[in-house]
């Protein structure tokens, strides 16, 4: 028999960011290993320590941690296709030509679809690609399941964009192998039947029939088969977020998230302190549940924001002057010694005159909410303040106001504030989302998620195994399932006036609740292993006046005065 017939089979999936690839690529995966097929699931680019794919992953969501600054859309798209190869030689070759199935998470396919969007000359675009399929040699895929999943309200995010790119590629490559598209609105096992049906011509007879039998029956939910039959062994059993794997930090998540908005409602209902019976909330400071409802961004938008000329020149010159420093008390040393806070009048020698003269009595000037890098080495400045002044020259000469109002998502507004020196990954986002409070954006805080480094760890703590997601994904799919969460540990969770929490929101409470645990599962280390809480709580004297962006609709819906944050 040739070596042909005895190859495995290769099964990809393909699609824009968010629309559920990993988790049906690993429930694929777990669903054929129960039926006794032997079947890997691989990813592009790989995932697995001490390869190249691994490190490729990390330069490319987080190039600051490699010292690297801004990267070109080629280069990452050349780093990208030296990641595929190591892929497709070391393991996914290896494993069809054993006879193995490899379901395979990406394809060359994004690599064309991202290219293109990050406006990568097609000639330059091309000729990478053709070095990869040159390694495929004559592999072609048995089947590519083309996920997509319904817009958001208001979604215009750069998925849209990039399911136009897709719909082009399968049109041109259709006909080369089989595709299909699959509508991924509903529960993952809905598209998980719909996959195996298409499927069926290619499984072993008595594999087929054993795949229609857990497919098409309607067990109720007490007696469903898993979509992971080998992993059953998990503290909690979830299937919506299968295959990744929780903890028992993962309950601790939506405990910590009830009470700590609780407490926020004690404080504004007016009820006297202890607010909690929770000995670590009550001595130790937490961010509230709703990033909005934190005191500095409180401040930001009554304050700063909406405060003002509200053209977008003067709203994002304002909005990112004070992100820059974060502190509610060099915004306000600034308005009082300068005539007025505006683009208009800005002056670098008037401002920097203000920051030196404070640094010079050891008044601390930036919050020590995050780190912002010092940007020496693109302005050349010795005082990290006056490099950050001339940051916000550039963005202003450059009109970044005029493009981020014109960005047709988040996403796009990120990288644009994301191109600019000292400002990360984290930042961006943090940047955008701000703005985003503001009426020079409109964007839905579900369409987009960036982990910052305390969400990392927090995600880690609450999942033992992420199944092959990446961190986005899984604070979108907890973001997704928390009414349904709530519920199954009978928690009553009070939303802001019927906001749900938003993916800024889950993805504050991961870093918050990493923060928790270190107390509360000291067993758990995480990422960065520490094992103490250093902020304590200390009660504001001056209560919060709480006001959200009128857009939300929320501010007639609750009490929102006397809180003290």
């Amino acid at each position: 028999m040739s070596e042909a017939a005895n190859r495995g089979k290769l099964i990809v999936f393909e699609g824009p960011d968010g629309v559920g690839k990993s988790t049906l690529s690993q429930a694929l995966a777990g669903r054929l290993n129960a039926i006794g097929l032997t079947c890997d699931h691989l990813s592009f680019p790989g995932k697995k320590e001490g390869t190249i794919g691994f490190l490729v992953y990390g330069v490319h969501h987080q190039p600051e941690s490699f010292g690297l600054g801004p990267i070109a859309g080629i280069s990452l798209q050349a780093l990208h296709i030296a990641a595929h190869l190591d892929e497709i030689e070391r393991h996914v070759l290896p494993a069809l030509r054993q006879g193995r199935w490899v379901i395979l998470d990406r394809f060359w396919w994004s690599t064309w679809v991202y290219g293109r969007e990050s406006a990568v000359e097609s000639s330059t675009l091309d000729a990478l690609i053709q070095a990869e399929l040159f390694h495929w040699r004559d592999t072609k895929p048995d089947a590519v399941f083309l996920i997509d999943r319904s817009n958001d309200p208001g979604d215009c995010d750069v998925r849209v964009h990039l399911r136009k790119s897709y719909k082009v590629l399968s049109g041109r490559e259709r006909g080369q192998y089989p595709i299909h598209r699959i509508q991924n609105d509903g529960k993952v096992e809905d598209s998980l039947g719909q996959i195996l049906s298409l499927l069926g011509g290619l499984l072993p007879k008595d594999r087929n029939a054993e795949t229609t039998i857990a497919t098409s029956t309607a067990p109720s939910a007490s007696d469903q088969l898993p979509l992971f039959p080998s992993r059953t062994k998990a503290p909690f059993t979830f299937t919506a977020l299968a295959p990744a794997r929780p903890t028992v930090v993962y309950e601790t998540f939506w405990r910590f998230a009830a009470e700590r908005q609780e407490i926020f409602f004690r404080k504004i209902e007016g009820q006297l302190a202890p607010w909690t019976d929770d000995q670590i909330l009550a001595q130790h400071k937490f961010t509230n549940a709703y990033r909005a409802s934190d005191r500095v961004s409180q401040y930001l938008i009554r304050n700063v924001i909406y405060e003002g000329d509200q053209s977008p020149e003067e709203v994002f010159f304002r909005t990112i002057l004070f992100k820059l420093f974060n502190k509610i008390e060099t915004w306000e040393m600034l308005q009082g010694r300068l005539d007025e806070i505006s683009r208009a009048t800005y002056s670098f020698q008037n401002y920097d005159k203000v920051l030196s003269e404070a640094l010079a009595v050891g008044t601390r000037i930036y919050s020590a909410a995050y780190m912002m890098p010092s940007g020496r080495s693109s302005f050349g400045h010795a005082h990290k303040h006056r490099n950050h002044l001339k940051l916000l020259e550039r963005m202003m000469a450059d009109e970044a106001p005029q493009k981020v109002a014109e960005a047709p998502s988040m996403a796009r507004a990120f990288d644009l504030l994301r191109s600019y020196p000292t400002i990360g990954d984290f930042l961006a986002y943090q940047f955008v989302t701000d703005l985003n409070y503001s009426e020079l954006t409109d964007f839905s805080e579900m369409d987009f998620v960036v982990p910052g480094p305390g969400a990392l760890d927090g995600v880690r703590k609450c999942f033992e195994d992420q199944g092959g997601l990446n961190d986005a994904e899984i604070i979108r799919l907890v973001t997704e399932s928390q009414e349904r969460e709530f519920e199954r540990l009978g928690l009553k969770f009070r939303t802001l006036g019927g906001r749900r929490l938003q993916l800024i929101d889950c993805q504050n409470l991961f870093c918050e609740v990493s923060k928790y645990a270190r107390v509360k599962h000291p067993e758990v280390k995480g990422v960065t292993k520490r094992s103490r809480i250093k902020q304590r709580y200390r009660p504001s004297v001056d209560p919060i006046e709480y006001w959200f962006p009128p857009k939300w609709g929320i501010n007639g819906k609750l009490t929102l005065s006397g809180g003290s944050g």
